[in-house]
């Protein structure tokens, strides 16, 4: 018998302590929110990807009341820029997600932590990696803190591949 472990670097900084670059893409991930269509979660979430031809291209989540019919943010920008752009590799993702429905005495607003991808979107991110043989940095936005991860590996670190 052999054990292995698996453990993922995930650096937490500020929004002040990203590059321009990075801090570029998280604003157009945020903007990208109001593309959403959430009326059931009433959770928006954006995402931008940046491509090595330095197109970026927008993601918003779409939900359908025939669950599981809707789609993540992460896989609309990613499978948009795909389409439009094939021979262009994502460089990095940015993701920012906020409530839609106003608690009662507040504003709508983006959530403090930042939202981790779901199973199916980690799994695109690896494969998105293997496609192009190349890291994708990802950037996952609360306004308390930005996690910024070097790779789809480190979310999903046993990925189905064949």
């Amino acid at each position: 018998m052999r054990e292995v472990e698996f453990a993922a670097k995930i650096a937490y900084c500020s929004i002040e302590e990203l590059s321009a670059a990075q801090k570029q893409l998280v604003e157009k991930a945020k903007n990208a929110c109001d593309r959403a269509y959430a009326p059931y979660s009433g959770f928006a979430v954006g995402a931008a990807v940046e491509l090595d031809n330095g197109e970026v291209v927008l993601g918003a989540n779409q939900e359908n009341v025939a669950y599981p019919s809707g789609l993540c943010a992460e896989r609309v920008a990613l499978f948009a820029a795909a389409a439009r752009y094939p021979q262009a590799a994502p460089l990095r993702l940015a993701v920012a997600a906020k409530k839609t429905v106003a608690s009662p005495g507040g504003q709508p607003a983006f959530t403090p932590r930042p939202v981790t991808p779901c199973g199916a979107c980690r799994q695109v991110f690896s494969e998105v990696e293997r496609r192009y043989g190349r890291s994708m940095e990802i950037l996952l936005y609360g306004t308390q803190e930005t996690a910024v991860i070097a790779n789809g590996e480190q979310l999903l670190p046993l990925s189905f591949s064949m």
